[in-house]
């Protein structure tokens, strides 16, 4: 059930990165400052990337099955999209203030999420 989860959560992620880069590009270019289009940016760059991550987790449960170090890294990297990209695009469209100590929050389940993925290759090096 985990699998096919993260893949549903993958393309989702994926495809709301592209259509949010596009919109960036498009719609908020002559509406925001360059520091906020830069933070918008930002949050979907980070978006498209652990969407990616997310089917390398996909991957690995398919082929080590789903160990407590993946669902770990799945989950770390989904709540990290939510409240890391979540915030930055909250924060670039004039959302509240209180979104700023959520971005750090979100970053840090992204850095939850890869040493996770380090676990796991430690664990594969053994055996």
């Amino acid at each position: 059930m985990l699998a096919p989860l993260f893949l549903i959560v993958a393309a989702l992620s994926g495809l709301t990165a592209v259509i949010l880069g596009a919109f960036a590009a498009h719609g908020l270019k002559p509406r925001l400052s360059e520091a906020a289009l830069s933070a918008f940016e930002t949050g979907v760059q980070y978006q498209m990337y652990h969407a990616l991550a997310l089917l390398g987790v996909l991957a690995l449960v398919r082929w080590l099955g789903p160990t407590l170090p993946l669902q770990v890294a799945g989950w770390a990297f989904v709540a990290g999209i939510v409240l890391f990209s979540g915030s930055l695009y909250g924060l670039a469209l004039g959302g509240p203030r209180w979104l700023g100590p959520v971005t750090p929050l979100g970053g840090l389940l992204f850095m939850v999420g890869w040493t996770a993925l380090l676990v796991v290759g430690a664990r594969a090096l053994k055996g």
